[in-house]
Order: structure tokens, then sequence, then C-alpha cells
């Protein structure tokens, strides 16, 4: 029986414990790598601050040069030593560093009296609403200008291949450029972020355009659909319902921006606090916040995932069932509102800056209407098997 197409398929019982033994297998690689590239530090004490050397003084040079020589003998002469891992800590000490990142230096978990957010909890919070900011202004302008670049054939002509050729802008490089436009500010972060998912996005929304199947346009043509009608009801549907899978592969790309963009300004986010435990040592802290990133980036995924099949229901389901609309609803206002909200905040200059807790009211009733659709999906009579298991 061939390994690569075997008719056999695993039960769920059997897929867990295959998921069991990968994980344990990862862990005892993770372990044993540590292991290999630990070192043995001797368990001494010593002068870490001797007087500066760039001091002319005799005296102090020669102090300095005794507390240096000093040092040296104590550690040829240590008798005790301790395992040290500089390059990557071990799994149990990763575990360890959780309570650290959580509530460091004593701090409270979320905004200390400073004022300065400090543990994982808030800092988490100011990457993921810069995420979604970013998000939001690469998929608007993508669309606004992805959209007519790819059905104007005069514009494709002038401008397809330049947009095409942006990926291959190293955009590392590019970050000087945005600091001298933006300073370092929240709209650096914000516009780096939506630029480099901006340079992928682009070409993708073009080429959805094209792959939209003739059989709708003909049949649009056929009822004497105008071109606006033929944009807004065979165009955008067919672009979005494929765009929502790119936005879903570019979050990782998103969450490498967003770091790479805080590290450099160390004022607040998840990159901020990886900058601050790697110049403090603190390895199994960083590797502890790399974790809890690619935590929040799988369930990124998860929640498109959702919406995918939600936004877009004939994905997932034949025919129409009760809770869909209400869904579907709920989640355009979720994502409506907030992205309104980004729009006009940014074209008045924050005029709408007071309406924060108006928004949140709105997101929280959306939300209560996703679950009440849900329940009344999930309670509905399925239509088919296929309904029952992609619901």
């Amino acid at each position: 029986m061939s390994l690569i197409n075997a008719e056999y398929r695993y039960n769920s019982t059997q897929k867990l414990l295959f998921g069991v033994l990968g994980l344990v297998i990862f862990l005892a690689a993770w372990w044993l790598l540590a292991e290999a590239l630990a070192v043995d530090r001797p368990v001494v004490e010593i002068n870490t601050r001797p007087p500066s050397s760039l001091s002319l003084d005799p005296a102090e040079i020669a102090a300095r040069d005794s507390i240096l020589r000093a040092d040296s003998v104590a550690i040829a002469n240590a008798t005790e030593f301790e395992k040290d891992y500089p390059l990557l800590s071990p799994p149990h000490l990763v575990l360890a560093a959780f309570p650290t990142v959580f509530k460091p230096q004593g701090e409270s978990w979320w905004w200390p009296e400073t004022g300065k957010p400090q543990g994982i909890v808030p800092n988490a919070l100011i990457s993921i609403w810069r995420n979604l900011q970013g998000y939001f202004w690469a998929v608007f302008l993508s669309v606004i200008i992805g959209i007519p670049v790819a059905l104007i054939p005069a514009v494709r002509a002038m401008f397809a291949r330049q947009i095409d050729v942006l990926r291959y802008i190293p955009l590392t490089a590019v970050f000087p450029l945005f600091v001298a436009a933006f300073e370092y500010g929240e709209e650096l972060k914000v516009s780096f972020l939506a630029f480099g998912i901006m340079v992928y996005l682009l070409p993708v929304v073009m080429q959805r355009v094209w792959e939209t199947e003739g059989v709708y346009l003909k049949t649009a043509f056929t009822l004497g659909a105008t071109d606006w009608q033929l944009i807004k009801t065979v165009y955008l549907p067919s672009v979005f319902s494929k765009l929502i899978d790119d936005i879903r592969v570019l979050t990782a790309i998103s969450w490498t921006y967003i770091i790479i963009a805080e590290s450099l300004n160390r004022d607040t986010g998840l990159g901020s606090l990886l900058y601050i435990f790697a110049r403090l040592g603190k390895m199994p802290s960083v590797y502890a916040v790399l974790i809890i990133i690619v935590v929040i980036g799988y369930l990124q995924d998860r929640l498109f995932v959702y919406m995918n099949h939600r936004l877009f229901p004939h994905k997932a389901f034949k025919r129409t069932r009760p809770g869909m609309k209400e869904s579907r609803l709920g989640f355009y206002t979720l994502l409506g509102v907030p992205l309104l909200y980004i729009l006009i905040n940014a074209l008045t200059d924050g005029a709408l800056t007071a309406m924060g807790p108006f928004i949140l009211i709105v997101c929280l009733a959306a939300l209560l209407l996703i679950l009440y659709g849900e329940y009344l999906l999930r309670f509905a009579q399925p239509t088919t098997q296929n309904d029952t298991e992609n619901a």
C-alpha cells in the first residue's frame, strides 16, 4: 500500500494520538537541541563594573587591570558550574517564563499606574489593533486601486507591470523612508504594515478580477446590466470571495512587519517586549512571547476561516438556512463600523476619537447578533449531510 496515496483514512481517535505523538517528538527534539547548545557557566562572584577604560589616569588603569585579573582568576579556578542557554531555551524554562511575561517586575497585568503597558496583555492588544488598522488600509487601497487598473484597458496597459514588480521591493530597506515621512509615531507602524501587505495584495486583487468567470459576465450582459451593476453584482462578490483566502495567507507576513516596526521604535507592542527581553538576556521570555505571537496568528487564521464560511455561505452550504442572514449582518457590522471609524478618523484628523465607546457598544451588539445567528444555525434542521459537516 502506498504511503502517499493510501486509501485508508485515520479516525478521530487515531488523529488525536498521532497529534499527541507529534507534539511529544517536537518537544523532545527541542529539549535535546537546547541541551546540545547549552554552555557551562562558572558560578563565581565577579565585579561586572570595573572603572572606565576610557580614563588615562594610571591609578584607574591599574585598578581596572587588577579587577579584570581577579575576575579571570576566579573564573579559571571555579569548581561549580551551572548550565546556561544563550541561544535556545529548553521547554521547561520557557514555560516557567510565562508568569514573568504576563506580569513583569510585579506590575499589573494591564496598565500600571505609570500609564505605560508592561505585561503581555496590553502590549498584545496594541499590536493586534495596529495589525487590524494595517489590514484595513492595505485592503482598502488595494481594492480601490487594483479593480480599476484590472478593468480599464488603458490604465492596465500603463500601470499593471509597475504594480506587479512591487513585490520585489525589500521592505526593510524602505523603512527609513517611512521614518522620514512619519517620524517614530503610531502612523509609522500602521503605514509600514499597510504598505508591506499592499505590495503583495494589490497584484492579487488584479488577478482575482481577471479570474472572474465569464458565464456570470455574459449573464449580466444579457440582463442589460450597466458597468456599475456589473462591478457591484459580479466583480466585487467574485473578488472578495477569493480575496479573503489571500488575506488569510498574509496574516503571517503582517506579524513580521509589525514586529519589525515595534522593535525599531520601542515604546509599546509585542515587538518592543521582544527587544527588551533580548537585550536583558532573558531568552526564555523571548521564546514565550514568540509562542504567544504564534497562538495569536493561529487564532486569526481560524477567525478568517470562520468568517469565510459566514460571509460567503455558498462555500459551506448548498441551501439557505436560518441564522445565515443574522450572522452575516453581524459580521458586516462588526467589520464595517470599526473600519469606517478608522477611515473617517484618519480623514478628519481624529474628529471621531470621542465616539470610541459608542463604536464599542455597536461592536458588542454585532457580536450578540452573530451569536444569535449561530444559535439559529446550529439548531436548525440541516438540509443535507454536507451542511451538517460544514456548519
